[in-house]
């Protein structure tokens, strides 16, 4: 049993992970994991719990909590004990093994003891991988929100910092670019990300742009705070006017972060919540309240790494962060044969046929993974760099076309450059990134078929179906292994219709498979179907999981198309036939579930749902209908 605090709250037992739901429980039991081993005042519990409307009989109510709290533990088969009750208070003790908070404390401090910059880099990557997304992003307290989730950001962030220091102490400019990037986009109020952002586009012979950016951050600087560069800018600045060699820069030092993290104020009984002053070495204030909001950690991992076996996971702004340089080859990717032949000869093609490349299908259909495949194969054609941006953000809203335009490097005029859209929601939102047919070319992904798009700027159009059943056949044997599946043949054809052909869930299975290397494939379809589609997930990666993409591109649609949805799977099969009788539900309905990626074909063919998307409405459609496909409507 763990639990994971560093990202959505949850709780994780080895098979399961289980993010817990927005509630004063849920709050309670953030505010005794931020002090583990801390004896947590009821004052200050009250107060993460009401915020400043706390009940009359606050005593009892919290007690009330820790109560509901403990049977949550029960669920789970966490000891009753976890949660102590101690003189004024209640402690939680955790260690590295229970808390993912205490492990990556333990990580960053143990980086500062080690001597050769090749590990430490090793281990604040380690450290930094544990971070899954916002901090307390499902913990309503706002109190937790003001006072403790940016000390547990600022931690990350220096984390980063240095790590970011010893990649430009090793050389390793080209390699850490996009981390940088993004680290100084997102979080411009902190001037080292924009001084590393600087000096690796000089070491890189990008002087122009790193002058450019320069101009940049003393503009930014000057109209939100009113004040010049620190000394260490203006040093790089001029040491770059003159064309001057930087020489190889040292890696500071970090700071040493206690178990505490200077979160914690003690009484002297040890007691968390009473009053205190900030400690000498604690983190400075931020500069404006624009900037303590931007101190707000990426929506999931910070330095992400190259695809992995489970690589089809819901794309977001850290999932998918811009990235340059060299694509690496999706692994273990099959199929797709016909539609990734076209892809490169439309990437290729030098005119404005070229763009934009749209790749459009339901959740978890693998439409990123082919856009970066054929990225990977096409990357020569494109001098300038590829480049990828998710175009939604973890909760789903979109970026708009400023901020999109803002995380995307300048042309540099070094020649055509690949941009790969990912995740995009609508034409409107696309249209202002559109490279000119002689700057290169646009992949866009969309759940969305983005016909207006292509009325207006034409294109190549791929709709994504499901893997045929030999090429989710060979998608586990490339995963798996030739002769694991050989053993169980029928079992992995099996495994392969339960997980509806889609890639999500096969790459997730047999990620499963991979990490068990005792289970047979047909003891793992059958524990499978026992739950489906809620055990097609991944217990350490709680993103990673069927029900939470379908989840989330439900949540997308209108309360009116989602009810039409969840009717349509769970009422019949054959949804409409190419010439129905007078329909009980529109064709306007139809057409715009078919636009979003729930429903497939559409007139003059039948419309049709995926079978993996039908078992998840079904388990999930607890609606009242309003209407009836089939039917009349039910007496008034």
């Amino acid at each position: 049993m763990r639990f994971q605090l560093l990202g959505l709250l949850s709780i994780a037992d080895g098979e399961h992970a289980a993010v817990l739901q927005p509630s004063k429980p849920t709050s309670l039991l953030a505010a005794l994991l931020i002090h583990s081993g801390a004896a947590v005042s009821t004052e200050y519990l009250v107060r993460a719990v009401w915020d400043t409307e706390p009940p009359a009989t606050a005593r009892a109510a919290l007690q009330s909590c820790v109560l509901r709290l403990r049977r949550v533990f029960a669920k789970y088969g966490i000891a009753n004990d976890t949660i102590e009750a101690v003189p004024g208070g209640y402690r939680m003790r955790m260690d590295r093994e229970t808390l993912d908070l205490v492990r990556f404390r333990e990580l960053v401090r143990s980086a500062e003891s080690i001597g050769d910059h090749e590990t430490e880099s090793y281990v604040l990557r380690e450290a930094l991988a544990l971070w899954h997304g916002p901090v307390l992003a499902n913990v309503s307290s706002h109190m937790l929100h003001r006072d403790e989730a940016p000390r547990l950001t600022e931690e990350r962030l220096r984390a980063l910092e240095r790590l970011c220091d010893i990649e430009l102490a090793r050389g390793r400019c080209r390699e850490v670019l996009s981390e940088v990037w993004e680290a100084a986009k997102r979080h411009p109020e902190r001037e080292r990300f924009s001084e590393q952002l600087i000096e690796i586009l000089y070491r890189t012979g990008r002087q122009t742009e790193a002058l450019a950016e320069i101009r940049a951050v003393k503009e930014r600087l000057k109209e939100e705070f009113g004040i010049d560069p620190g000394a260490s800018l203006q040093r790089l600045e001029l040491a770059i006017l003159r064309g001057e060699d930087l020489g190889i820069p040292p890696a500071p030092t970090l700071p040493a972060i206690e178990a505490g993290a200077r979160s914690k104020a003690m009484l002297p009984s040890g007691e968390v919540g009473a009053p205190r002053s900030r400690s000498p070495d604690a983190p400075l204030p931020v500069r404006s309240a624009a900037a303590a909001q931007s101190l707000a950690p990426p929506e999931q991992s910070p330095a992400p790494p190259a695809p992995t076996l489970a690589s089809s996971p819901v794309p977001t702004v850290s999932t998918m962060p811009v990235t340059v340089a060299t694509v690496a080859p999706v692994p273990c990717f099959t199929g797709r044969t016909e539609q990734l032949a076209s892809l490169q000869g439309a990437l290729i093609a030098d005119g404005p046929g070229t763009w934009p490349v749209v790749i459009s299908g339901a959740p978890g259909i693998g439409k990123t993974a082919l856009a970066l495949q054929a990225a990977h194969l096409a990357q020569d054609a494109f001098p300038g760099g590829c480049f990828t941006l998710a175009m939604t953000r973890a909760d789903g809203s979109p970026l708009d076309a400023a901020e999109a335009r803002a995380q995307l490097p300048p042309v540099n005029g070094a020649g055509r450059r690949l941009l790969v859209l990912d995740d995009a929601v609508s034409s409107e939102q696309i249209r202002p990134l559109l490279p000119s047919p002689g700057e290169g070319v646009a992949v866009v992904t969309s759940r969305r078929r983005l016909a207006g798009l292509i009325a207006t700027h034409g294109g190549v159009v791929h709709r994504l179906d499901t893997l045929a059943p030999e090429e989710s056949h060979q998608l586990l044997i490339s995963t798996l292994g030739v002769e694991r599946v050989a053993q169980e043949p029928e079992a992995a054809r099996e495994l392969a219709r339960l997980c509806g052909h889609f890639p999500l869930s096969l790459r997730i299975a047999a990620a499963r498979l991979l990490t068990r290397p005792g289970l047979g494939i047909d003891d793992c379809a059958a524990w499978l179907a026992a739950d489906l589609p809620n055990r097609l997930s991944l217990a350490d990666e709680p993103l990673m999981s069927v029900p939470h993409v379908f989840e989330a591109a439900l949540r997308r649609l209108s309360p009116e198309l989602r009810e039409a949805f969840l009717l349509l799977a769970m009422e019949r099969d054959d949804i409409r036939t190419a010439r129905p009788a007078p329909p009980d539900m529109s064709d306007e309905l139809l057409e715009h579930l078919a636009d979003a990626g729930f429903v497939e074909e559409g007139p003059p063919k039948p419309y049709r749902i995926h079978d993996l998307l039908k078992i998840y409405a079904r388990r999930h459609g607890t609606a009242p209908p309003r209407f009836h496909i089939g039917t009349t409507a039910p007496p008034g």
